[in-house]
Protein backbone atom coordinates (compact mmCIF):
# COMPACT_ATOMS: atom_id res chain seq x y z
CA UNK A 1 0.00 0.00 0.00
CA UNK A 2 1.44 3.46 -0.98
CA UNK A 3 1.76 6.19 1.80
CA UNK A 4 1.78 9.03 -1.12
CA UNK A 5 0.29 12.05 0.02
CA UNK A 6 0.01 14.14 -2.78
CA UNK A 7 -0.59 13.48 -6.67
CA UNK A 8 2.87 15.02 -7.98
CA UNK A 9 4.12 13.09 -4.93
CA UNK A 10 3.10 9.73 -6.38
CA UNK A 11 3.50 11.22 -10.31
CA UNK A 12 7.27 11.77 -9.35
CA UNK A 13 8.13 8.10 -7.32
CA UNK A 14 6.27 6.35 -10.61
CA UNK A 15 8.46 8.17 -13.25
CA UNK A 16 11.59 7.21 -11.38
CA UNK A 17 10.46 3.41 -11.29
CA UNK A 18 10.18 3.80 -15.14
CA UNK A 19 13.34 5.34 -15.07
CA UNK A 20 15.29 2.60 -13.93
CA UNK A 21 12.59 -0.36 -15.78
CA UNK A 22 14.35 1.63 -19.03
CA UNK A 23 17.93 1.30 -17.71
CA UNK A 24 17.57 -2.28 -16.64
CA UNK A 25 15.31 -3.78 -19.63
CA UNK A 26 15.41 -1.02 -22.32
CA UNK A 27 18.94 0.73 -23.09
CA UNK A 28 20.40 0.42 -25.87
CA UNK A 29 22.53 -2.76 -26.87
CA UNK A 30 25.39 -1.43 -27.81
CA UNK A 31 25.51 1.00 -24.57
CA UNK A 32 26.41 -2.74 -22.91
CA UNK A 33 28.37 -4.78 -25.54
CA UNK A 34 30.29 -3.62 -28.27
CA UNK A 35 29.22 -3.87 -31.66
CA UNK A 36 30.11 -7.39 -33.49
CA UNK A 37 30.77 -7.52 -37.89
CA UNK A 38 27.63 -9.20 -38.28
CA UNK A 39 25.41 -7.55 -36.18
CA UNK A 40 22.03 -6.72 -37.79
CA UNK A 41 22.26 -3.32 -38.55
CA UNK A 42 18.82 -1.60 -39.15
CA UNK A 43 18.16 1.23 -42.03
CA UNK A 44 16.67 2.81 -38.80
CA UNK A 45 15.16 2.83 -35.09
CA UNK A 46 14.46 4.93 -32.47
CA UNK A 47 16.91 6.52 -30.46
CA UNK A 48 15.51 7.41 -26.84
CA UNK A 49 16.22 6.85 -23.21
CA UNK A 50 13.95 7.20 -20.07
CA UNK A 51 13.02 10.94 -20.43
CA UNK A 52 10.56 9.99 -23.69
CA UNK A 53 9.03 7.17 -21.02
CA UNK A 54 8.70 9.27 -18.13
CA UNK A 55 7.00 11.88 -20.66
CA UNK A 56 4.76 9.12 -21.96
CA UNK A 57 4.17 8.25 -18.37
CA UNK A 58 3.23 11.53 -17.00
CA UNK A 59 0.40 11.72 -20.11
CA UNK A 60 -0.47 8.60 -19.01
CA UNK A 61 -1.32 9.74 -15.28
CA UNK A 62 -3.08 12.36 -17.23
CA UNK A 63 -5.57 9.96 -18.71
CA UNK A 64 -5.90 13.26 -21.21
CA UNK A 65 -5.33 10.54 -24.19
CA UNK A 66 -6.38 13.14 -27.11
CA UNK A 67 -4.80 16.28 -27.90
CA UNK A 68 -4.04 18.54 -24.96
CA UNK A 69 -0.84 20.06 -22.64
CA UNK A 70 1.71 17.62 -23.76
CA UNK A 71 0.23 18.36 -27.44
CA UNK A 72 0.26 22.47 -27.07
CA UNK A 73 3.47 22.38 -25.71
CA UNK A 74 5.21 20.50 -28.77
CA UNK A 75 3.51 23.00 -31.24
CA UNK A 76 4.69 25.90 -29.73
CA UNK A 77 8.50 24.59 -28.99
CA UNK A 78 8.83 23.16 -32.51
CA UNK A 79 7.25 26.17 -33.82
CA UNK A 80 9.92 28.49 -32.09
CA UNK A 81 12.57 25.49 -32.95
CA UNK A 82 11.83 25.37 -36.62
CA UNK A 83 11.24 29.38 -37.21
CA UNK A 84 7.37 29.84 -37.87
CA UNK A 85 4.51 31.00 -36.39
CA UNK A 86 1.77 28.12 -36.46
CA UNK A 87 2.32 24.37 -36.20
CA UNK A 88 -0.16 21.80 -35.94
CA UNK A 89 0.43 18.54 -34.76
CA UNK A 90 -1.78 14.84 -36.87
CA UNK A 91 -1.21 11.51 -36.57
CA UNK A 92 0.78 10.87 -39.60
CA UNK A 93 3.18 12.67 -41.59
CA UNK A 94 1.20 11.43 -44.32
CA UNK A 95 -2.14 13.04 -42.65
CA UNK A 96 0.26 16.35 -42.49
CA UNK A 97 0.49 16.13 -46.88
CA UNK A 98 -3.19 15.56 -46.96
CA UNK A 99 -4.14 18.35 -44.76
CA UNK A 100 -1.68 20.80 -46.74
CA UNK A 101 -3.15 19.70 -49.64
CA UNK A 102 -6.87 19.77 -48.79
CA UNK A 103 -6.17 23.24 -47.39
CA UNK A 104 -5.38 24.69 -50.63
CA UNK A 105 -9.10 23.54 -51.63
CA UNK A 106 -10.46 26.22 -49.52
CA UNK A 107 -13.28 28.61 -51.25
CA UNK A 108 -11.93 31.44 -49.02
CA UNK A 109 -8.95 31.09 -51.45
CA UNK A 110 -10.30 32.85 -53.79
CA UNK A 111 -8.80 32.37 -57.43
CA UNK A 112 -5.50 30.92 -56.03
CA UNK A 113 -8.12 27.92 -54.71
CA UNK A 114 -7.72 24.64 -56.33
CA UNK A 115 -10.49 23.22 -57.67
CA UNK A 116 -10.70 19.85 -59.57
CA UNK A 117 -9.11 19.56 -63.01
CA UNK A 118 -6.72 22.23 -61.53
CA UNK A 119 -2.52 20.92 -61.64
CA UNK A 120 -0.02 20.31 -59.00
CA UNK A 121 3.51 19.67 -60.25
CA UNK A 122 5.42 17.10 -58.72
CA UNK A 123 7.74 14.03 -59.49
CA UNK A 124 6.92 10.55 -59.72
CA UNK A 125 10.67 9.24 -57.85
CA UNK A 126 9.43 9.77 -54.06
CA UNK A 127 6.52 8.62 -51.62
CA UNK A 128 2.93 7.80 -52.69
CA UNK A 129 1.76 9.96 -50.32
CA UNK A 130 3.30 12.90 -51.81
CA UNK A 131 0.92 12.82 -54.35
CA UNK A 132 -2.10 10.72 -53.66
CA UNK A 133 -4.31 13.90 -51.67
CA UNK A 134 -4.48 15.42 -55.50
CA UNK A 135 -5.31 12.15 -57.15
CA UNK A 136 -8.06 11.39 -54.30
CA UNK A 137 -9.19 15.32 -54.66
CA UNK A 138 -9.52 15.17 -58.26
CA UNK A 139 -6.53 17.44 -58.83
CA UNK A 140 -3.98 16.48 -61.91
CA UNK A 141 -0.42 15.63 -60.69
CA UNK A 142 2.21 17.18 -63.31
CA UNK A 143 5.22 14.65 -62.95
CA UNK A 144 8.81 16.17 -63.74
CA UNK A 145 11.66 14.63 -63.73
CA UNK A 146 14.39 14.01 -61.23
CA UNK A 147 18.18 14.57 -60.98
CA UNK A 148 21.49 12.30 -60.36
CA UNK A 149 22.87 12.77 -57.77
CA UNK A 150 20.76 14.79 -55.86
CA UNK A 151 17.43 12.47 -56.21
CA UNK A 152 15.24 15.84 -56.27
CA UNK A 153 13.20 17.82 -59.06
CA UNK A 154 15.22 18.80 -62.44
CA UNK A 155 14.22 22.36 -61.97
CA UNK A 156 14.88 23.00 -65.78
CA UNK A 157 11.66 20.89 -66.49
CA UNK A 158 9.75 23.40 -64.53
CA UNK A 159 8.33 25.83 -67.25
CA UNK A 160 7.62 23.47 -69.43
CA UNK A 161 5.26 21.65 -66.79
CA UNK A 162 3.08 24.97 -66.28
CA UNK A 163 -0.15 25.02 -67.83
CA UNK A 164 -2.95 27.55 -67.31
CA UNK A 165 -4.54 24.88 -64.34
CA UNK A 166 -1.40 25.03 -62.44
CA UNK A 167 -2.21 26.55 -59.32
CA UNK A 168 0.93 24.72 -56.89
CA UNK A 169 4.04 22.59 -56.79
CA UNK A 170 4.14 20.09 -53.72
CA UNK A 171 7.12 18.08 -53.54
CA UNK A 172 9.83 16.33 -51.15
CA UNK A 173 12.96 16.76 -49.84
CA UNK A 174 14.82 14.06 -50.68
CA UNK A 175 16.56 11.92 -47.51
CA UNK A 176 17.43 14.97 -46.73
CA UNK A 177 18.46 16.49 -49.47
CA UNK A 178 16.65 19.57 -50.45
CA UNK A 179 15.37 20.52 -53.55
CA UNK A 180 16.62 23.82 -55.55
CA UNK A 181 14.44 25.30 -53.04
CA UNK A 182 15.93 28.90 -54.79
CA UNK A 183 15.07 28.33 -58.51
CA UNK A 184 11.44 26.50 -56.50
CA UNK A 185 10.66 29.72 -54.60
CA UNK A 186 11.23 32.13 -57.84
CA UNK A 187 9.27 29.75 -60.38
CA UNK A 188 6.04 29.65 -57.67
CA UNK A 189 6.86 33.63 -56.70
CA UNK A 190 6.81 34.28 -60.70
CA UNK A 191 3.23 32.43 -61.45
CA UNK A 192 1.67 33.05 -58.25
CA UNK A 193 1.61 29.48 -57.54
CA UNK A 194 1.40 28.08 -53.90
CA UNK A 195 4.50 25.95 -52.81
CA UNK A 196 3.88 22.70 -50.03
CA UNK A 197 7.46 21.30 -49.08
CA UNK A 198 7.19 17.89 -48.07
CA UNK A 199 9.81 17.63 -45.18
CA UNK A 200 8.76 14.70 -44.09
CA UNK A 201 12.76 13.39 -45.20
CA UNK A 202 14.50 16.82 -44.32
CA UNK A 203 13.51 17.83 -40.69
CA UNK A 204 16.43 19.69 -39.50
CA UNK A 205 17.76 20.53 -43.17
CA UNK A 206 19.05 24.17 -43.87
CA UNK A 207 18.78 26.35 -46.94
CA UNK A 208 20.39 29.41 -47.95
CA UNK A 209 18.71 31.98 -50.65
CA UNK A 210 20.58 35.18 -50.68
CA UNK A 211 22.24 35.24 -47.34
CA UNK A 212 19.51 33.72 -45.80
CA UNK A 213 19.09 30.76 -43.88
CA UNK A 214 15.82 29.03 -42.67
CA UNK A 215 14.98 25.33 -41.92
CA UNK A 216 13.62 23.63 -45.21
CA UNK A 217 9.89 23.18 -44.65
CA UNK A 218 9.79 27.48 -44.04
CA UNK A 219 10.68 28.25 -47.76
CA UNK A 220 7.24 27.32 -48.84
CA UNK A 221 3.28 28.10 -47.93
CA UNK A 222 3.19 25.40 -46.25
CA UNK A 223 5.59 22.29 -44.68
CA UNK A 224 5.00 18.86 -43.79
CA UNK A 225 6.89 16.38 -41.39
CA UNK A 226 6.49 12.46 -40.17
CA UNK A 227 7.36 11.73 -36.65
CA UNK A 228 7.16 8.08 -37.63
CA UNK A 229 9.88 5.72 -36.25
CA UNK A 230 12.44 6.05 -38.84
CA UNK A 231 12.43 9.61 -39.31
CA UNK A 232 14.75 12.20 -37.76
CA UNK A 233 12.29 12.41 -34.15
CA UNK A 234 9.61 10.07 -33.32
CA UNK A 235 6.35 10.35 -31.15
CA UNK A 236 6.00 6.75 -33.13
CA UNK A 237 2.87 7.84 -35.22
CA UNK A 238 3.03 11.62 -36.13
CA UNK A 239 2.83 14.28 -37.68
CA UNK A 240 3.08 18.35 -38.46
CA UNK A 241 2.22 20.64 -40.79
CA UNK A 242 3.24 24.12 -40.61
CA UNK A 243 3.47 27.94 -41.66
CA UNK A 244 3.71 31.65 -41.60
CA UNK A 245 0.22 32.47 -43.48
CA UNK A 246 -2.41 33.38 -40.91
CA UNK A 247 -5.08 32.36 -43.06
CA UNK A 248 -3.80 29.16 -43.82
CA UNK A 249 -3.24 28.67 -40.61
CA UNK A 250 -7.36 29.28 -39.48
CA UNK A 251 -7.85 26.56 -42.38
CA UNK A 252 -5.43 23.45 -41.25
CA UNK A 253 -6.85 23.83 -37.99
CA UNK A 254 -10.67 23.17 -39.69
CA UNK A 255 -9.48 20.54 -41.99
CA UNK A 256 -7.32 18.74 -38.91
CA UNK A 257 -10.43 18.87 -36.61
CA UNK A 258 -13.84 17.82 -38.59
CA UNK A 259 -13.79 20.82 -41.44
CA UNK A 260 -15.25 22.26 -38.31
CA UNK A 261 -15.84 26.64 -38.22
CA UNK A 262 -15.20 26.90 -34.01
CA UNK A 263 -11.79 27.43 -33.02
CA UNK A 264 -12.50 26.15 -29.30
CA UNK A 265 -9.53 24.10 -28.47
CA UNK A 266 -9.95 20.48 -27.31
CA UNK A 267 -12.51 20.18 -24.15
CA UNK A 268 -13.24 24.53 -24.32
CA UNK A 269 -16.63 25.86 -25.17
CA UNK A 270 -17.67 29.59 -26.24
CA UNK A 271 -13.92 30.48 -26.74
CA UNK A 272 -14.78 32.75 -29.06
CA UNK A 273 -17.54 34.14 -26.82
CA UNK A 274 -20.19 34.05 -30.04
CA UNK A 275 -21.16 30.17 -30.03
CA UNK A 276 -24.84 31.18 -30.56
CA UNK A 277 -25.31 34.50 -32.25
CA UNK A 278 -23.75 34.03 -35.55
CA UNK A 279 -25.41 33.18 -39.66
CA UNK A 280 -24.00 30.01 -41.00
CA UNK A 281 -24.72 29.07 -44.60
CA UNK A 282 -28.17 27.95 -44.95
CA UNK A 283 -28.33 26.94 -41.16
CA UNK A 284 -30.80 28.80 -38.70
CA UNK A 285 -29.91 31.52 -37.10
CA UNK A 286 -27.85 31.32 -33.36
CA UNK A 287 -27.11 27.63 -34.66
CA UNK A 288 -24.67 26.15 -32.07
CA UNK A 289 -20.66 27.24 -33.75
CA UNK A 290 -19.41 24.37 -32.33
CA UNK A 291 -21.29 22.02 -35.08
CA UNK A 292 -20.69 24.18 -38.07
CA UNK A 293 -18.73 22.41 -40.30
CA UNK A 294 -17.18 25.55 -43.16
CA UNK A 295 -15.28 22.44 -44.76
CA UNK A 296 -15.40 18.59 -45.71
CA UNK A 297 -12.58 17.95 -43.20
CA UNK A 298 -11.25 15.00 -40.78
CA UNK A 299 -10.18 14.05 -37.54
CA UNK A 300 -6.19 13.78 -37.67
CA UNK A 301 -5.40 15.11 -34.56
CA UNK A 302 -2.81 13.64 -32.15
CA UNK A 303 -2.84 11.78 -28.93
CA UNK A 304 -1.33 13.79 -25.96
CA UNK A 305 0.37 10.49 -25.59
CA UNK A 306 1.95 10.98 -28.63
CA UNK A 307 3.36 14.54 -27.88
CA UNK A 308 4.77 13.36 -24.78
CA UNK A 309 7.14 11.68 -26.16
CA UNK A 310 7.89 14.11 -29.10
CA UNK A 311 8.49 16.81 -26.20
CA UNK A 312 11.38 15.06 -25.20
CA UNK A 313 12.80 14.53 -28.72
CA UNK A 314 12.92 17.41 -29.18
CA UNK A 315 15.19 18.21 -26.85
CA UNK A 316 17.70 15.37 -28.37
CA UNK A 317 17.04 16.57 -32.31
CA UNK A 318 20.12 18.76 -32.67
CA UNK A 319 22.46 16.16 -31.32
CA UNK A 320 20.46 13.65 -33.67
CA UNK A 321 21.01 16.17 -36.47
CA UNK A 322 24.76 16.41 -35.99
CA UNK A 323 25.00 12.69 -35.29
CA UNK A 324 23.48 11.88 -39.08
CA UNK A 325 25.98 14.43 -40.63
CA UNK A 326 28.88 12.81 -38.92
CA UNK A 327 27.39 8.92 -40.19
CA UNK A 328 26.59 10.10 -44.21
CA UNK A 329 30.15 11.75 -44.07
CA UNK A 330 31.87 9.03 -42.81
CA UNK A 331 30.28 5.87 -44.80
CA UNK A 332 30.81 8.90 -48.29
CA UNK A 333 34.74 9.10 -47.70
CA UNK A 334 35.01 4.99 -46.96
CA UNK A 335 32.90 4.44 -50.49
CA UNK A 336 34.51 7.52 -52.27
CA UNK A 337 38.39 6.13 -51.06
CA UNK A 338 36.95 2.27 -51.86
CA UNK A 339 37.74 -0.06 -55.11
CA UNK A 340 33.93 0.17 -55.55
CA UNK A 341 34.05 4.02 -56.26
CA UNK A 342 34.26 3.83 -60.23
CA UNK A 343 31.13 0.94 -60.34
CA UNK A 344 29.01 3.46 -58.00
CA UNK A 345 27.40 6.98 -58.21
CA UNK A 346 27.50 8.36 -54.58
CA UNK A 347 24.71 11.39 -53.52
CA UNK A 348 25.84 15.21 -53.32
CA UNK A 349 24.21 17.66 -51.51
CA UNK A 350 21.96 20.21 -53.00
CA UNK A 351 24.05 23.66 -53.52
CA UNK A 352 23.15 26.58 -50.68
CA UNK A 353 22.47 23.50 -48.11
CA UNK A 354 23.20 21.39 -45.45
CA UNK A 355 21.21 18.56 -45.16
CA UNK A 356 19.83 16.80 -42.18
CA UNK A 357 20.43 13.22 -44.04
CA UNK A 358 17.57 10.78 -43.45
CA UNK A 359 19.36 8.46 -45.44
CA UNK A 360 22.66 7.81 -47.94
CA UNK A 361 21.79 7.11 -51.93
CA UNK A 362 23.81 4.84 -53.92
CA UNK A 363 23.19 4.41 -57.60
CA UNK A 364 24.93 1.23 -59.37
CA UNK A 365 25.98 2.64 -62.73
CA UNK A 366 25.17 -0.09 -65.72
CA UNK A 367 28.01 0.14 -67.25
CA UNK A 368 29.55 -1.66 -64.27
CA UNK A 369 27.35 -4.40 -65.02
CA UNK A 370 26.34 -5.08 -61.48
CA UNK A 371 23.10 -5.05 -61.12
CA UNK A 372 21.41 -3.24 -58.18
CA UNK A 373 18.91 -6.36 -56.59
CA UNK A 374 22.46 -8.57 -56.68
CA UNK A 375 23.93 -5.84 -54.83
CA UNK A 376 21.17 -5.31 -52.42
CA UNK A 377 20.43 -9.25 -51.82
CA UNK A 378 24.28 -9.83 -50.86
CA UNK A 379 23.96 -6.50 -48.54
CA UNK A 380 20.86 -8.09 -46.88
CA UNK A 381 22.49 -11.45 -46.73
CA UNK A 382 25.28 -10.10 -44.64
CA UNK A 383 22.75 -8.54 -42.05
CA UNK A 384 22.49 -4.96 -43.19
CA UNK A 385 18.60 -3.59 -43.84
CA UNK A 386 18.73 -1.98 -47.41
CA UNK A 387 15.50 0.10 -49.09
CA UNK A 388 14.76 1.25 -52.18
CA UNK A 389 13.52 5.04 -53.03
CA UNK A 390 10.40 4.38 -51.91
CA UNK A 391 8.37 4.00 -55.39
CA UNK A 392 11.00 4.54 -57.82
CA UNK A 393 8.70 5.34 -60.47
CA UNK A 394 5.19 5.98 -58.74
CA UNK A 395 3.25 6.24 -62.32
CA UNK A 396 4.41 2.29 -62.87
CA UNK A 397 2.55 0.75 -59.58
CA UNK A 398 -0.39 -0.79 -59.49
CA UNK A 399 -2.47 1.89 -57.66
CA UNK A 400 -2.11 3.59 -61.68
CA UNK A 401 -3.88 0.94 -62.77
CA UNK A 402 -6.95 2.03 -63.30
CA UNK A 403 -5.77 5.60 -64.22
CA UNK A 404 -2.76 5.02 -66.58
CA UNK A 405 -2.68 7.07 -69.93
CA UNK A 406 -5.73 8.59 -68.72
CA UNK A 407 -6.43 12.62 -68.01
CA UNK A 408 -5.40 12.18 -64.41
CA UNK A 409 -2.39 12.80 -64.56
CA UNK A 410 0.08 14.73 -67.08
CA UNK A 411 4.15 13.50 -67.63
CA UNK A 412 6.51 16.38 -68.89
CA UNK A 413 8.86 14.32 -71.01
CA UNK A 414 10.45 10.73 -70.60
CA UNK A 415 11.09 10.98 -66.76
CA UNK A 416 14.46 9.25 -67.81
CA UNK A 417 16.50 9.50 -64.54
CA UNK A 418 13.27 8.40 -62.32
CA UNK A 419 13.24 5.32 -64.87
CA UNK A 420 16.95 5.12 -63.70
CA UNK A 421 16.54 5.25 -60.15
CA UNK A 422 13.81 2.67 -60.18
CA UNK A 423 16.17 0.36 -62.01
CA UNK A 424 19.31 1.15 -60.22
CA UNK A 425 19.61 3.03 -56.72
CA UNK A 426 19.40 1.73 -53.32
CA UNK A 427 19.82 3.32 -49.88
CA UNK A 428 20.82 2.73 -46.48
CA UNK A 429 20.86 3.95 -42.92
CA UNK A 430 22.73 6.88 -41.01
CA UNK A 431 19.92 7.17 -37.64
CA UNK A 432 22.04 8.70 -35.07
CA UNK A 433 22.10 5.34 -33.36
CA UNK A 434 24.81 4.01 -35.68
CA UNK A 435 27.59 3.66 -34.20
CA UNK A 436 31.40 4.53 -36.12
CA UNK A 437 31.93 0.88 -36.16
CA UNK A 438 28.65 0.05 -37.65
CA UNK A 439 28.77 2.80 -40.62
CA UNK A 440 32.47 1.15 -41.09
CA UNK A 441 31.22 -2.39 -41.33
CA UNK A 442 28.09 -1.28 -43.64
CA UNK A 443 31.05 0.19 -45.74
CA UNK A 444 32.77 -3.11 -45.68
CA UNK A 445 30.08 -5.08 -47.07
CA UNK A 446 28.46 -2.81 -49.63
CA UNK A 447 32.04 -2.84 -51.39
CA UNK A 448 32.21 -6.57 -51.24
CA UNK A 449 28.27 -6.48 -52.60
CA UNK A 450 29.47 -4.55 -55.70
CA UNK A 451 32.68 -6.01 -56.35
CA UNK A 452 31.79 -9.79 -55.94
CA UNK A 453 32.21 -12.13 -58.88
Amino acid sequence: MSNWKTEEEAREQIKALVADFYHDFKAPKESKENFKPGDRISYASRVYDEKEMQSLTDAMLDFWLTTGRFSDQFEKEFAQWIGVKFAHLVNSGSSANLIAFMTLTAPELGDRQIKRGDEVITVAAGFPTTVTPMIQYGAVPVFVDVTVPQYNIDVTKLEAALSPKTKAVMIAHTLGNPFDLKAVKAFCDKHNLWLVEDNCDALGTKYTIDGETRFSGTWGDIGTSSFYPPHHMTMGEGGCVYTNNPQLHRLILSYRDWGRDCICPSGQDNFCGHRYDGQYGQLPQGYDHKYVYSHFGYNLKVTDLQAAVGVEQLKKFPSFIERRRHNWARLHDALAKSSAADKLILPAPAENSEPSWFGFLISVKPESGVKRNDVTKYIEEHNVQTRLLFSGNLIKHPCFDQIRDTDAYRVVGELENTEYIMNNTFWVGVYPGMTDEMIDYMAQVIVEAVNVK
